[in-house]
């Protein structure tokens, strides 16, 4: 055998070799669930793990805009015409928020923190000076006094009383500082010394710049990965007694901090959400990309806050006939002591039309309301987050006849910093090298295939010239006998 045939033989088994060997290991998907295997190692919440430190501290900007409604015609309202509210804002924090009094449970299977948060004022981000500008809005606490002295013989009279004397009326006119962080409230000053659960302060965020929702326990993930920073407990308790039902009342998903990785688009990913008192659902929209790193968008689905008769499943969250709201809203009550307050989607975004209808100056888009996460399906890092809320107050009088009267909506968002941007990019491309090395394997051979090809088509081609040869001198062997002499040619110079 001649060197060149040793050569071709010996290509052609590396190839077969490759070839079977990648397409086995494709076939198995061993790189693919090693890499998988590892990573699920990786993502826990434990001490040294790759997602611990940026889980306690998030290295992306959260900034945190409101947006209240203003009451621009009072008077008239109260004289029976209908509403008009005029959206103003954003007025911007930057939202500071860390996992606080870390502290691992049962042998690093769980994990126990406090998320704290704190804010500070973004005038370059906002549309004027929160000290300054003023809002008409309606008067939280005297609904909420109201709503409390209801039904009552003697107390609904005294605090009609107490109203005229203080000057509350259904609507006050304070600063967005005041609003956001509290005032004192002349009604609630009043009433405070008769009840001890009462403050004279009232803001939307009073008591929220530096402080936490009460301590959560998570899984680790280390035993499953499925349970990475699902809530286990939540203030010590497991499940909710705010609602009717024990599905309403059963504390689901995480707190929207952390995922379990190698997320499928058909999964229904939950959130926790203490300012709504309940679990979210959200399911799989579309795929999007952010800062290059491939993403799924999840959003809460119209079903999340649908009425009782749309989805029976939200029957629970109906404490009693007259706080059973229409689709799009949910009243929050229970958990908030049982201030008249309800919540739903900016400019009642996937709502009954009768909420929107009831004003002029709401406008619900899709584009501007909605509420979404985008999530990296291998490592499931929050690339992109939108969650919006909204305050309303409902109260049945002969002057506000069920009305839902919105107050404000929250904008809180994040987008993935260019530096961990950089770090997941460099992950993903790790883990998807690691994942296709099968199919590089199968390249390889299939170069190597090429090349035998080449070889054989050369080799061929040379054995054709050869046998051409050999055939041409046989032929001319019998034309010319082998006694005539083959003489050269000669070749005459003309000068």
């Amino acid at each position: 055998m001649s060197r060149r045939s040793c050569s071709i033989y010996t290509v052609g088994i590396i190839c077969a070799l490759l070839l079977v060997l990648g397409i086995g290991l494709m076939v198995a998907q061993v790189f693919r669930t090693m890499m998988h295997n590892r990573l699920k190692k990786e993502i826990v919440l434990v001490e040294g793990s790759r997602v611990f430190e940026s889980w306690k501290a998030p290295p992306p900007p959260v900034y945190m805009e409101f947006f209240f409604f203003n009451m621009t015609n009072e008077q008239e309202f109260l004289n029976g015409a209908k509403p008009k509210l005029k959206q103003i804002g954003p007025y911007t924090y930057r939202e500071y928020r860390y996992k606080d009094n870390v502290s691992m449970v049962r042998d690093g299977a769980m994990v126990s923190a406090y998320n704290t948060k704190s804010f500070v004022f973004m005038r370059e981000k906002s549309v004027g000076d929160p000290a300054v500008d003023s809002i008409t809005t309606v008067n939280i606490p005297a609904w909420a006094v109201m709503n409390k002295a209801k039904g009552s013989f003697w107390k609904a009279p005294m605090v009609s009383i107490w109203m005229d004397s203080t000057g509350s009326g259904f609507f006050t006119t304070r600063t967005v500082d005041e609003l956001l962080w509290g005032y004192e409230d002349p009604l609630l000053a009043r009433v405070a010394p008769t009840n001890p659960d009462v403050e004279k302060v009232f803001g939307l965020m009073y008591k929220k710049n530096g402080s936490n929702d009460g301590e959560f326990v998570f899984h680790t993930g280390q035993q499953n990965s499925l349970d990475y920073g699902r809530v286990v407990t939540w203030k010590g308790e497991s499940k909710l007694t705010f609602w009717k039902s024990n599905q309403s009342n059963a504390i689901n998903g995480s707190d929207g901090s952390a995922f379990h990785p190698l997320l499928d688009k058909n999964e229904r990913i939950y959130v926790f959400t203490p300012d709504l008192c309940r679990s979210i659902y959200m399911e799989f929209e579309k795929d999007v990309e952010v800062k290059g790193i491939p993403a799924y968008r999840f959003t809460p689905p119209r079903s999340v806050l649908a009425s009782k008769e749309e989805n029976p499943a939200n029957e629970g969250f109906c404490i009693s006939p007259e706080e059973c709201l229409g689709t799009g809203l949910l009243k929050v009550s229970p958990c908030r002591k049982g201030a008249p307050v309800v919540a739903s989607f900016p400019h009642f975004y996937l709502a009954d039309s009768k909420y929107v209808d009831a004003f002029e100056g709401i406008n619900p888009q899709r584009t501007h309301h909605q509420t979404y996460l985008d999530l990296n399906p291998v490592m499931v890092v929050t690339l992109c987050a939108k969650h919006q809320s909204l305050t309303f107050i409902n109260r049945k009088t002969r002057v506000l006849n069920e009305t839902i009267f919105p107050v404000m909506f929250i904008n809180e968002s994040v987008v993935i910093d260019d530096a961990s941007a950089a770090r997941v990019h460099k992950l993903l491309t790790i883990v998807t090298l690691g994942s296709n090395f099968p199919l590089i394997i199968v390249g390889l051979g299939g170069i190597m295939l090429l090349i035998v090809i080449i070889l054989l088509a050369r080799d061929r081609k040379q054995k054709v010239r050869q046998t051409a040869s050999h055939t041409a001198g046989i032929i001319l062997d019998k034309l010319i006998p082998k006694s005539v002499e083959r003489k050269p040619a000669k070749f005459i110079q003309v000068k």
